[in-house]
C-alpha cells in the first residue's frame, strides 16, 4: 500500500521535473563561444599596434566599487567609512595628467567573480545561466588575452583568487602561481596577505615575468560578512592603499599598472545582480613614465576627443556625472597597449583617452572595429547565426557607414558601430528556443491536470484506494511506454522540419512519454465525480491570483506583500465559521487559533529584506540596517526566548490531545531544546566575531567554538533526534488502574482499566516529532532574525492544524443535525477525533506560509539576497557538499518544512478508531451511500498522501505561472532582472516542497503507520 503512494509521488515529480528541464533548456540562454583565434596573418590589415609597455601588473580588488577609488570623496558619502583608496594616485594624477586615468566601469550582470573574469579576459558577455557556475566554473576555451600572451611566449604570474586557476588551468608559470581559496568569506586577510607576500618580490625582478595578476579578496569578504559601512571596511581599504603605494614605488618605467574591481557591491555588501552599485566597478590605469595620452598631433586642447567617444554617467553618491566605460573595454585597450591582437570574441571598445596621441586613436579604433566586424560575420555564419536575423540589416548599414563616411567622421562611425554591436548582442545574445519552452509548459499543464484529478479521485473513490491507485499507475505506465515509442517515431519522421530545430530524439521522448502518461492517467479516472458547488469553485482563487500575479513585474517585485495579503484574507472564512459554530467550545477554539494564526502571519511579515526595485517604499528590518548585515538589537534580545519558548509551545499544543507524555517528555527537553539553543548560540557567536565585540585577537577562538557548536547542534537536532524517533516513533503513554469497586470484591478477580494517553492524536503527535527533527536542521542554517520567523511559522502551522480540526468538527455536527436521523445522544462538548477528508482549501494556507517564511527569513527572488555566509556554518572553508547544501537549505528551508508538514493535515487529531466520514464535500468525498471499506489506518494513509499531493499541487501551479510569465515576457526589458530570478525561486521552491513531501510521506508516515510504529501498540484495537 505505501509503495504505490510513493510511486505516485515519484511519478508526479518525474513529470514536472521533465517539464522544467525542457523549459529551462529553451529559456536559460547559453552563449555560443566561437573557438577562432585572432591572428595577424594578413599583413595588409594590421591587428595590433606597437606596444607602449613591455609588461603589466593587473591587480583586482574584488568588489571594488567606483566610489571606493574616486580621487575626491563623494559630496554625500554613503557612510563615514568610505575613505579614498587612491590617495597617492591623486597626487600622481595632478602631477602627470597623461599617465593616470580613473574610470567608472560598468560590469555586465551577473556580477559574480567567475563571469567577470571571463568578461575581462575575453571581452564577451555573460548569460544569466552562467551565474550558476560561479562555484564550479569550467575552463575558457575561446580566445582571450591570457591565450594571446601565451601564444606570444609570455610568462604570467598569478596570486590570489583560485578562480583564475579554474578558468585558465595550466597557463600560469609554475614557479609564480600562488592560488588561495576564494569562497571563504569568513577569512578577511589570508588571501590579501598571500598576494602581498608573493607580489612584492616579483616586482623587484621584472625581467622574470610579463604579466602579474594579483587578485585581492578582503574587500569583498568584508562586504559579504560585515557590510560596506562597517569600520573594518575602512581598515581593509587603507591596507589596499598601502599596498598600492608600495607597488607604485617598485614599478619600473616599462610596466603598466591596471587596478580594477571585478564588480561592485550593494548597500549590504552583496552582489550578483544588476543594481547600479553592483555593476559600478572602479578602474585605475597608471603608467610611471610613458604618457598614455598627449596634446600633440591630431588632438589639441581645441580639438579634443569627440564627445560621443567619452560618455559620462552619474554615480549615485556623486554630485556630477563622471567618465564611464564598459568593463569589457579594458580587453581591447590592454591588448593593444601590450602589442597583442584583440581576442576574437571581444565586443569591447578601446578607451580613447589611452590612445590620444599622434594617429594612435584612428589606428586603434580601426583595428577594434574590424575585429568586431570579423567576429559578427563569423558568428552569422555559425549554427547560431539566426539569432542576428532581426538586427543584421542595422549592423550592415552601420558598417557601411564606417567604410564610406569622410575621414573626419570616421571616428564617430567606428565607435557607433562598436556600440551597436554590443547593444544588439546584449539584447539578442542567444535565441530562445520557443519550441522547447512550449513543450515544457505543455508538460507542466498536463502534470498539474493529472495531479489535480488524482487528488480529487483519491478522495472520491469508494474502492480500496491502494487498488484504485495501482490500476491508475498501470494505465500511466502503459501511456509512458506508448509515448516513448511515439516520441522516437515523431523525431525520425519530422527531424528535418524547421519546428524541430534544436530538438534531439531524447527531447522528443522526454516530452511524449510523460505527456501521454499524464493524459492517459487523467482520462482513465472515473468521470462520475460530483460537480463542485459554487463555494468550492472559489477554493483555488488565492492560488490563481498568486500564479497570475507573475504576469506583472510590479506584482512579482512586491510578491512578499501579496503573500501577506492572501494569508490575511484566508483568515476571514475561518472567522465566519467560528462565529457560526454550534458549540461554545468550538467557537472559542476556531476564533482563538485563527487570531493566533493571524498574529503570527503579521509578525512574520514585519521581517524583510528589500530588493532594488522596491526602492524607498521598503525598509530593511531583517538586518540592523540596509548596509549593516547584523541582527537588530531586539532580535538579539529575543533570540534565546525564541529558542527555549518554541519547544514549550510545541509541548503545549501536544498537551491538548494528551500527547505530551511518552517519548515527547524525553525528546523535547533533552534533544530539541538544546538543538535550537545551540543553533542560536552559533549565530550569537558569529555576531560577536563579526562585530569584534571581544577584539580581533579572539577571532580564531570564536571561529573554532562556533564551528563546534554548529556540529553539536546538527548532532543533537538531526542525528540524535532522528535516531530516537526511529527507535520510538510513538507518543503514547499506557497506564492501568484497578477500580476501587473491583478491589473490594474478593469473590471475583479484580478488573483492570487501561488508559492510553494521546490516543486521539496517536498518528499526528509522532509525526510532529519527526517534523521537529527537520526544524532543528533548518534552525541552525537560519540567521537570528530568521529563527524568530521560523518560530512564528511553526506556531502558525500548528494553529492552522487546530483550526482545520475544529472546522471538521463543525462540519460533522452540522451534517449530523441536517441528517434525517440525528443522534439524540450526541455530546456537543466532547466532539473531536473524527476523521475527515483533506480538502484542497486546507493545503492553501500551509503552502502560502512556505512563501511567507521564505521572504521573512531574509530572502527575495533576487541574486543578492542569497546568504552566502551560511556556506561556512559547518566548515571553515568551502567543502563539498556541505557548503552548497547549507546555502540551499538556508534559502529553501521554509519550503522544506512546509513540504514535510503537509501529511499532518491528514493525521492531526485523528483517532485510530475514528468513525467513518460524514456526508461528502462535493468534489472531495464520496457522493453516494456505499460504505468505504478502508480501515481507519488505511484512510489516514490515503489522506496524508492527498495532503502531500495538495501542497505539491499548489507549488506546481506557482511554477507553471512563473515559467509561463517568463516565457510570455521573454523579450521584456526586465526579463533577466525580475522573471528569471523568480523562475529560479519557483523551481527551487517546488523541488524543496516536492522532495520534502516525498520524504515526509515515504519515511515519516511510513514509519509511524508501519508494523513497528503506532500499529505495534494499537494493532489489537483494529486500528
Amino acid at each position: 500500500m505505501p509503495s504505490k503512494g510513493l510511486v505516485l509521488l515519484i511519478w508526479v515529480i518525474f513529470v514536472h521535473s521533465t517539464g522544467i528541464y525542457l523549459f529551462l533548456r529553451g529559456f536559460l540562454l547559453t552563449r555560443l563561444a566561437l573557438t577562432d583565434f585572432t591572428s595577424c596573418a594578413d599583413a595588409s590589415k594590421p591587428c595590433t599596434l606597437e606596444p607602449t609597455h613591455k609588461r603589466a601588473v593587473f591587480l583586482v580588488i574584488d568588489a571594488l566599487r567606483y566610489d571606493f577609488i574616486a580621487t575626491d570623496p563623494p559630496a554625500d558619502p554613503v557612510s563615514p567609512y568610505h575613505h579614498n583608496v587612491l590617495t597617492l594616485p591623486r597626487e600622481l594624477t595632478q602631477k602627470y595628467p597623461h599617465n593616470s586615468f580613473i574610470f567608472n566601469a560598468h560590469a555586465d550582470p551577473p556580477t559574480t567573480t567567475l563571469q567577470r573574469i571571463k568578461g575581462i579576459t575575453t571581452g564577451s558577455l555573460p548569460t544569466f545561466v552562467d551565474m550558476g557556475s560561479n562555484f564550479g566554473g569550467s575552463s575558457i576555451d575561446e580566445d582571450s588575452i591570457i591565450a594571446q600572451l601565451r601564444l606570444a611566449g609570455k610568462k604570467i604570474a598569478l596570486m590570489g583568487d583560485d578562480t583564475w586557476m579554474t578558468v585558465f588551468p595550466d597557463v600560469f608559470h609554475h614557479n609564480m602561481t600562488f592560488p588561495y581559496d576564494s569562497f571563504n568569506v569568513e577569512d578577511l586577510h589570508t588571501v590579501d596577505e598571500g598576494v602581498i607576500t608573493h607580489l612584492m618580490p616579483l616586482l623587484k625582478t621584472p625581467q622574470s615575468w610579463d604579466l602579474i595578476i594579483g587578485h585581492f579578496l578582503g574587500v569583498d569578504h568584508v562586504g559579504h560578512r560585515l557590510g560596506p559601512d562597517h569600520p573594518t571596511m575602512r581598515t581593509k581599504l587603507q591596507q589596499m592603499n598601502d599596498v598600492l603605494k608600495e607597488v607604485i614605488a617598485l614599478l619600473d618605467d616599462d610596466t603598466l599598472l591596471v587596478l580594477i574591481g571585478d564588480h561592485g557591491m550593494d548597500r549590504t555588501g552583496d552582489h550578483g545582480g544588476d543594481a547600479v552599485l553592483e555593476t559600478s566597478s572602479g578602474v585605475w590605469i597608471y603608467s610611471k613614465s610613458v604618457p598614455l595620452s598627449s596634446n600633440s598631433g591630431y588632438f589639441t586642447t581645441s580639438n579634443s576627443i569627440p564627445a560621443a567617444l567619452v560618455p559620462v554617467k552619474k554615480f549615485p553618491t556623486a554630485p556630477t556625472a563622471e567618465r564611464s566605460i564598459e568593463q569589457i573595454d579594458l580587453l581591447p585597450t590592454l591588448s593593444l597597449l601590450l602589442g597583442l591582437p584583440i581576442p576574437f570574441n571581444n565586443l569591447g571598445t578601446i578607451i580613447p583617452e589611452l590612445f590620444s596621441r599622434d594617429s594612435f586613436l584612428n589606428h586603434a579604433l580601426e583595428i577594434n572595429s574590424r575585429q568586431i566586424h570579423s567576429y559578427l560575420d563569423t558568428y552569422r555564419a555559425s549554427t547560431a547565426g539566426g539569432e542576428l536575423d532581426g538586427v543584421w540589416t542595422a549592423l550592415e548599414k552601420s558598417w557601411t557607414q564606417v567604410t564610406t563616411v569622410p575621414s573626419g567622421e570616421r571616428l564617430d562611425a567606428m565607435y557607433a558601430y562598436n556600440r551597436l554591436a554590443l547593444s544588439v548582442c546584449r539584447a539578442l545574445w542567444a535565441q530562445f528556443n520557443v519550441v522547447l519552452m512550449g513543450l515544457g509548459l505543455t508538460l507542466l499543464v498536463s502534470g498539474v491536470a493529472a495531479t489535480w484529478v488524482l487528488f480529487i479521485q483519491l478522495g472520491s473513490t469508494n474502492e480500496n484506494w491502494a487498488d484504485y491507485l495501482g490500476d491508475k499507475l498501470g494505465w500511466s505506465a502503459r501511456g509512458a511506454s506508448g509515448g516513448a515509442v511515439i516520441g522516437v517515431l515523431g523525431y525520425l519522421l519530422f527531424q528535418d522540419f524547421r519546428f524541430l530545430q534544436g530538438l534531439d530524439a531524447l527531447d522528443c521522448v522526454l516530452f511524449a512519454a510523460p505527456f501521454l502518461s499524464s493524459l492517459v492517467l487523467a482520462l482513465s479516472c472515473s468521470p462520475d465525480v460530483t460537480f463542485p458547488s459554487m463555494s468550492t469553485l472559489f477554493t483555488p482563487l488565492p492560488l490563481l491570483l498568486h500564479a497570475l500575479s507573475f504576469l506583472s513585474n510590479s506584482f512579482t517585485v512586491w510578491e512578499d506583500r501579496n503573500v501577506l495579503f492572501l494569508l490575511a484574507s484566508i483568515c476571514v472564512p475561518h472567522v465566519l465559521t467560528g462565529l457560526s459554530a454550534p458549540t461554545d467550545r468550538l467557537r472559542k477554539r476556531i476564533l482563538g487559533f485563527t487570531a493566533l494564526f493571524a498574529i503570527c502571519v503579521r509578525l512574520i511579515g514585519w521581517s524583510t529584506v528589500c530588493r532594488e526595485e522596491q526602492g524607498p517604499s521598503c525598509d530593511v528590518t531583517f538586518f540592523a540596517g540596509s548596509s549593516l548585515p547584523a541582527p537588530p538589537t531586539f532580535v538579539l534580545a529575543f533570540a534565546f526566548p525564541a529558542a527555549f519558548g518554541l519547544p514549550l509551545l510545541l509541548r503545549r499544543f501536544l498537551a491538548i490531545s494528551k500527547s505530551h507524555n511518552g517519548v515527547t517528555a524525553l525528546y523535547i527537553p533533552f534533544l530539541f531544546t538544546p538543538a535550537l539553543a545551540s543553533g542560536t548560540i552559533y549565530w550569537l557567536i558569529e555576531y560577536a566575531d563579526s562585530a569584534e565585540l571581544l577584539g580581533p585577537a579572539w577571532a580564531g577562538l570564536l571561529r573554532s567554538v562556533r564551528t563546534g557548536v554548529s556540529r553539536s547542534a546538527l548532532a543533537l537536532g538531526v542525528l540524535g533526534a532522528g535516531a530516537l524517533w526511529w527507535l520510538i516513533p510513538i507518543c503514547l503513554e499506557v497506564s492501568t488502574t484497578t477500580p476501587e469497586s473491583a478491589s473490594n470484591a474478593p469473590a471475583k478477580a479484580p478488573k483492570k482499566q487501561v488508559t492510553i494517553l494521546g490516543f486521539g492524536n496517536a498518528y499526528g503527535a509522532p509525526y510532529l516529532i519527526f517534523w521537529c527533527t527537520a526544524i532543528g536542521g533548518v534552525w541552525l542554517v537560519t540567521q537570528l532574525t530568521g529563527q524568530l520567523v521560523l518560530a512564528l511559522g511553526v506556531v502558525a502551522v500548528l494553529a492552522h492544524l487546530e483550526i482545520v480540526d475544529s472546522v471538521r468538527d463543525v462540519n460533522s455536527l452540522n451534517a449530523a443535525f441536517s441528517s434525517a436521523t440525528p443522534s439524540t445522544a450526541l455530546d456537543l462538548d466532547s466532539v473531536g477525533g473524527s476523521w475527515g477528508a483533506v480538502r484542497f482549501a486546507e493545503t492553501i494556507p500551509l503552502a502560502l506560509l512556505g512563501m511567507h517564511m521564505f521572504f521573512g527569513t531574509g530572502h527575495q527572488a533576487s541574486v543578492p539576497s542569497i546568504q552566502w555566509k551560511t556556506a561556512f556554518i559547518l566548515t571553515r572553508g568551502v567543502v563539498y557538499p556541505w557548503s552548497p547544501a547549507t546555502v540551499v537549505l538556508n534559502t529553501f528551508g521554509a519550503h522544506v518544512l512546509i513540504g514535510l508538514a503537509a501529511p499532518l493535515l491528514g493525521m492531526w487529531n485523528v483517532s485510530p478508531l475514528a468513525p467513518e466520514p460524514g456526508p461528502a464535500t462535493p468534489g472531495t468525498q464520496p457522493s453516494d451511500s456505499k460504505p468505504n471499506t478502508d480501515s481507519p489506518r488505511s484512510r489516514v494513509h490515503r489522506e496524508t498522501l492527498r495532503a502531500a499531493l495538495g501542497v505539491i499541487l499548489y507549488y506546481s501551479v506557482l511554477l507553471l505561472g512563473a515559467l509561463g510569465a517568463a516565457g510570455a515576457l521573454r523579450r521584456h526589458l526586465m526579463v533577466w532582472k525580475v522573471w528569471a530570478p523568480r523562475v529560479g525561486v519557483a523551481v527551487g521552491a517546488w523541488g524543496a516542497v516536492a522532495g520534502a513531501a516525498v520524504l515526509g510521506w515515504g519515511l515519516g508516515v511510513g514509519r509511524i503507520m508501519g508494523p513497528r510504529g503506532v500499529g505495534r501498540v494499537l494493532g489489537g484495537l483494529g486500528a
